[in-house]
């Protein structure tokens, strides 16, 4: 039994979910939840159209999270927000926040813009991660790494914790998503990257950040979440607090796994994340 009665790392349908933003927090209020929050992906790059992902993305029909402009984004994210507003005089007895997962690019104008388009939405909190590193003119994101050769593969892979220091330090996020991506493609399980996973984690205590245990990445024949216990044991060492996140993207995926992460924090003598109000 998960003592977490939140889910803070949701999609919705419009975006890459499956389900009405009414539709999730039903189900939220079916399991007892008291709060839940919305965090569509907020990812934008002057190049992102031109990506492998996002080419992916159009037959799969989720291209929306996309956008190669902050204008763009904005048009997506202000009617987005204010369904969410709308619909909370409909659940009184539950806190509905306002989120958005947002990939991290260190460029001053992408902050600039960034920062300009967050003093207008004002969301309740913004989850950091990197789906994408900018590599020889591409974009790519996690999918195309498993197919470079090892040489790449291994500059891609230190580029993505480098990213992930740097956006820790930057001091924009409420908590980092899935520290551990790329296991998800089979890449940077071996003990050779514990250094890099470490420097990650020194820039996230240092700025007295947090993490999520994910538990999205589901296989039929075995679960396991981000991060590694490998990571788990640095995050412990350190004392950043911790917060579960099914990183659902349909209804019947929220609470997910639960009882597994909780497991975790039991295991490691994790401390806690401070829900938002």
């Amino acid at each position: 039994m998960t003592n977490q009665k939140y889910t803070l790392h949701t999609h919705t349908i419009g975006f890459d979910g499956r389900n009405t933003v009414a539709e999730m927090l039903c189900r939220a209020k079916e399991l007892g939840f008291t709060t839940i929050g919305i965090s569509n992906h907020f990812i934008v790059h002057p190049n992102i159209k031109q990506s492998r992902m996002y080419s992916h993305s159009v037959r799969g029909g989720y291209n929306n999270i996309y956008s190669d402009s902050f204008d763009e984004v904005m048009q997506k994210f202000v009617p987005h927000y204010t369904e969410i507003e709308k619909i909370k005089s409909e659940y009184s007895d539950m806190t509905i926040l306002r989120g958005m997962e947002v990939d991290f690019f260190h460029t001053p104008q992408w902050r600039r813009d960034f920062e300009k388009c967050i003093s207008i939405l004002k969301p309740d909190y913004i989850i950091g991660s990197s789906h994408f590193i900018e590599y020889d003119g591409q974009i790519l994101n996690s999918h195309d790494w498993k197919n470079a050769d090892i040489e790449t593969q291994n500059i891609l892979l230190k580029s993505y914790w480098n990213k992930l220091s740097d956006a820790a330090q930057s001091g924009l996020f409420t908590w980092m998503a899935h520290l551990d991506l790329p296991k998800k493609v089979g890449l940077g399980r071996d003990d050779k990257w514990a250094k890099y996973e470490h420097s990650a984690i020194e820039s996230i205590a240092k700025i007295g950040g947090a993490i999520e245990i994910n538990t999205g990445l589901y296989k039929t024949d075995c679960y396991e979440p981000y991060p590694s216990n490998r990571i788990l044991q640095m995050v412990a060492n350190k004392n950043i607090p911790v917060l579960i996140s099914d990183d659902a993207h349909a209804a019947e995926k929220i609470g997910r796994h639960f009882d597994e992460a909780e497991n975790l924090i039991y295991q490691f003598n994790l401390k806690r994340f401070e829900k938002i109000k």
